[in-house]
């Protein structure tokens, strides 16, 4: 249900977005950023009460930031403000957090270091990605471009026949202006962006698209597409039987094949040039060995039928899902992504992510709990006009993990890093 006009005005804002990426990557180039000296950040294998009170005080000094709630050193009681988070409450579930970093990230809404916090059981996680962000930061950082934004929602519509469907569309083509006044009555934040159909037999699928500005926006689609829903079906020339909110077309909280054709969330594209004597020195391998594996593991991928196109984004995913409240079960569709890994002309290994399904927001859900809040600020991502920093930081973590573990396979160090740090001894 889009129209012309509406695709040339897209059209424009990407044009703009792409000169802005231009800019960004001559600045790159020419090494214009300026990516302030590597302090000694306190890492530590073994977790000891003495190495958290350094790394705490480390990032107090660093970001300016404290850490309370999350370190321990004040409890959570406010029961009361969990509502709309949880029911049938008896307790908060307690998950190792750590830190990785500096992660120097270059992108249209940051410019800097960042440390990132990790929640996970999972023993040598953190450390992937600790030397992830540790190589890419010495090769001049990651560049990582929130590129488009959109949250879907599908409701589908069941008629007698073909011919009711085509009325039912017809009308609907006409009531673009209703359906945003709608939008506008229902949410203060939510904008509509698009509206595609799609028939199959006497079924139709409306898939509305909606900006839901710093928030994840999934219960926002839903109420807005509910109430065009009703607006639809009050005041249609043809009334379909049933008519259901959502299709079970939108892709939530699955891969899809419709991952790489549209959006979901926000879509970021990060990259990253690691020299060859960082990949021999900090990685411990060849570029031409980690450009050999990734067309392997590429083939291997390719073969069990796998969705995208990856190593492991969803373990940096979902330990930042976890520390910064964001619905956790939406990295079955985050996670979803291309990694390639190739020699350039100057013998370097070019790197790069791209994730088209990165449903993450910085205001609502879980954002507002107490250690996801502290871990969220942390990253100066709390609050309102930073969920695409947000979104661009995690496009840059997903990098320097899939960095960190084609390393580890290429050389053969895969299975002694997890025999070291993964096993209880």
């Amino acid at each position: 249900m889009s129209t012309s006009g509406d695709n040339v005005q897209k059209a424009l804002k990407q044009i703009d977005m792409l000169k802005g990426i231009d800019k960004l990557s001559e600045r790159v180039r020419n090494k214009s950023i300026n990516i302030p000296p590597r302090d000694g950040f306190p890492i530590e294998d073994l977790a000891s009460p003495e190495g958290k009170d350094k790394r705490l005080a480390y990032l107090e000094e660093h970001t300016g930031k404290t850490l309370p709630t999350l370190a321990g050193k004040t409890s959570f009681d406010d029961i009361a403000s969990l509502r709309g988070n949880i029911e049938n409450f008896i307790g908060m579930t307690q998950v190792p957090t750590g830190i990785i970093g500096p992660l120097f990230v270059l992108g249209t809404a940051i410019e800097e270091d960042v440390y990132v916090p990790l929640a996970t059981s999972e023993g040598a996680l953190v450390a992937s990605y600790h030397r992830g962000a540790k190589a890419t930061r010495l090769s001049g950082g990651i560049t990582s471009v929130c590129l488009v934004e959109g949250v879907q929602r599908s409701p589908v519509f069941c008629f007698d026949d073909m011919g009711q469907l085509a009325q039912f569309l017809v009308w609907g083509y006409a009531q673009r202006e209703k359906i945003e006044e709608i939008v506008g009555q229902t949410s203060r934040y939510a904008k509509l962006d698009d509206i595609r159909a799609n028939v199959e037999g006497n079924h139709l699928i409306i898939t509305f698209i909606f900006h839901t500005g710093d928030a994840a926006g999934q219960n926002m689609v839903t109420l807005c597409t509910n109430a065009i829903c009703l607006y639809l079906i009050e005041h249609a020339p043809v009334k379909p039987n049933t008519w259901y909110v959502e299709s079970n077309y939108s892709g939530d909280k699955k891969a899809t094949t419709l991952s790489f054709t549209t959006v979901r969330g926000k879509k970021v594209a990060a990259e990253c040039v690691i020299t060859r004597e960082l990949v021999k020195n900090v990685l411990r391998t060849t570029p031409e060995k980690m450009a050999d594996y990734w067309l392997a593991s590429t083939m291997g991928v390719i073969q069990s039928g796998a969705i995208g196109a990856q190593g492991h984004v969803a373990n940096g995913l979902t330990a930042l899902f976890l520390a910064t409240g964001q619905d956790v079960a939406c990295v079955a569709e985050a996670a979803t992504g291309i990694t390639r890994m190739e020699i350039n002309a100057n013998g370097d290994l070019y790197t790069s992510v791209t994730l088209p399904n990165l449903i993450v927001g910085t205001v609502g859900g879980g954002t507002g709990l107490p250690t996801q809040q502290e871990c969220l600020k942390l990253m100066n991502c709390a609050g309102p006009n930073t969920a695409r920093r947000f979104a661009e930081i995690c496009g840059a973590l997903a990098l320097a993990g899939e960095i960190s573990i084609a390393a580890a396979l290429s050389a053969g160090h895969f299975a002694s890093a997890h025999k070291k740090l993964g096993r209880k001894h």
